[in-house]
C-alpha cells in the first residue's frame, strides 16, 4: 500500500529513522529527502553517504506488516511540491551554473592541547546516537549553557569578520579553532563521526556540513559557518549566514528571510507550547516568498549531548511534544530559492541543493523559561 503524503511526519516513521541513523556533526540532525524524515541534525548527521540514494523512510521495519512509503510515490510528491512552490525553475541547473560549489583540499585535521575536556564521541570508537530523553538542566546546568552558548555566539561572531572574497574556508576553520581553543574550549565538530574540521562552513548551494577546504571565496557567495562548542561538559551551538563582498538582491533576500523565519520561530516559544509550532510558523514565512524549507535536517536538543530529543522540524508538522521548562535545544531553518531536496557529496558529510540554487540558514540555542525562551547563543 502507497501511504500518500499529507504534510505531517508520523511517529512511527520518525521512530523508525531514529533507531537506524544516528546524528551528525556541525548542528543539524538529519531527515530524509522530503518528505520522508532521514533524521539530520543541522551540524552533521550520521554517515548518510551510502544512505542517500535509498528510500529512506518507511513506517515500519520490514515483516511487521505495517503500511510502507514507496520510494518513488515520495520522489513524485516532492517534485510536484518544489514545482509548485519554489522560484527556481529546473532550467537553472547545475550545468547552467558556472559558480557551482566544488570540492578543494583538505588540510590535516588540527589539534587541541590536552588539558582541554573533550566531549565522550571524539575518544570512542563507536557513533554517537541520538539521545532519547530531551535536555532538562538545573542551575547549575543552565549556567555552563549560558557560557557555552555566549561562547559560541561570540566565536562566530569573529568568524563573520572574516568572510571576505579571497579567503579561503580552512582558514576561517583554523581561526576559529584557535579561538576556541584558547578560551578553554573544544570544537564540538572536530572528530564527530570522523568530521576533520572545527567547524562548518556552507557556501551558496551547500545546505549544511560544509568541510572546510583551500577554496577561495568569491565575490558574491554566501556562507554559512556553523560553530559549537564544548565548554565544562556542556555545548553551544549557533550558526548564521553572511554575505561575501556584493552579493545580488536574489542572495541578499534569500538570507533576510531565512533569518526571519528563525526570529518568527523563536518568538512562539515557552513552556507548554506545541514544538510542532515551530515547523508551521517557518513554513508560513517562507511560503510567502515562494522558498523552499529543506526536511533533510532538522534541529535538535542540546547540552550535556551534542544531540538529543526533540527532533525539531522546520516545517509543517503533526509531531507531539511540548516545550519544557529549562529545556535546551536549536532551532536551525535551511531554506532555498529551488529544490529543497539535497545531494550528498562523497565525503559524506557535505549536503548540497540537488539543482545547484541558493540555500541559506540560521541557528540558535535556546532555553525554555518561565518567562518564554532565552536565546543563548547571542553577544
Amino acid at each position: 500500500m502507497i501511504q500518500v503524503w499529507t504534510g505531517s511526519v508520523s511517529t512511527t516513521a520518525l521512530a523508525f529513522v531514529r533507531s537506524h541513523i544516528p546524528a551528525r556533526a556541525c548542528g543539524a540532525v538529519p531527515m530524509a529527502s522530503p518528505p520522508s524524515p532521514r533524521l539530520l541534525c543541522a551540524l552533521l548527521g550520521e554517515r548518510l553517504g551510502a544512505l542517500s540514494a535509498r528510500p529512506l523512510l518507511r513506517t515500519a521495519a520490514p515483516g511487521r506488516g505495517n503500511a510502507r512509503v514507496t520510494c518513488q510515490a515520495t520522489r513524485t510528491l516532492s517534485s510536484l511540491v518544489d514545482a509548485l512552490f519554489n522560484r527556481r525553475s529546473r532550467d537553472d541547473s547545475l550545468e547552467n551554473n558556472p559558480r557551482r560549489l566544488r570540492p578543494g583540499k583538505v588540510s590535516p585535521r588540527l589539534t587541541v592541547p590536552s588539558h582541554i575536556q573533550r566531549p565522550p564521541y571524539v575518544n570512542s570508537r563507536q557513533r554517537p546516537q541520538m539521545n532519547d530523553g530531551p535536555e532538562i538542566h538545573d542551575e547549575k546546568g543552565i549556567e555552563c549553557m549560558r557560557a557555552s552558548g555566549k561562547l559560541a555566539a561570540q566565536v562566530l561572531k569573529f568568524a563573520g569578520t572574516l568572510v571576505n572574497p579571497g579567503i579561503t574556508t580552512d582558514e576561517i576553520d583554523k581561526a576559529v579553532h584557535q579561538m576556541i581553543i584558547d578560551n578553554g574550549a573544544y570544537p564540538s565538530p572536530l572528530g564527530y563521526c570522523g568530521f576533520p574540521k572545527s567547524v562548518c562552513t556552507s557556501v551558496n548551494e551547500c545546505i549544511c556540513h560544509g568541510i572546510p577546504d583551500s577554496r577561495p571565496l568569491e565575490d558574491g557567495d554566501i556562507i554559512n559557518i556553523d560553530v559549537t562548542v564544548y565548554l565544562n561538559g556542556y555545548h553551544g551551538d549557533t550558526s548564521a549566514t553572511f554575505l561575501c563582498g556584493d552579493v545580488d538582491d536574489e542572495a541578499k533576500k534569500l538570507v533576510q528571510v531565512t533569518k526571519e523565519s528563525l526570529d518568527k520561530a523563536i518568538s512562539i516559544c515557552a513552556p507548554g507550547v506545541e514544538i510542532n509550532r515551530i515547523g508551521r510558523t517557518i513554513q508560513d514565512h517562507a511560503d510567502k516568498f515562494k522558498y523552499g524549507v529543506v526536511q533533510q535536517f532538522v534541529g535538535h536538543g542540546v547540552g550535556k549531548v551534542f544531540h538529543a530529543e526533540p527532533a525539531v522540524l522546520h516545517f509543517r508538522n503533526n509531531e507531539k511534544g511540548r516545550m519544557i521548562l529549562n529545556q535546551t535545544f536549536t532551532i536551525e531553518p535551511m531554506l532555498t530559492i529551488g529544490s529543497t531536496n539535497s545531494t550528498i557529496w562523497s565525503d559524506d558529510w557535505t549536503a548540497v541543493t540537488e539543482d545547484g540554487s541558493l540555500s541559506a540558514q540560521f541557528e540558535h540555542t535556546l532555553l525554555i523559561t518561565e518567562d518564554g525562551v532565552e536565546i543563548l547563543t547571542q553577544c
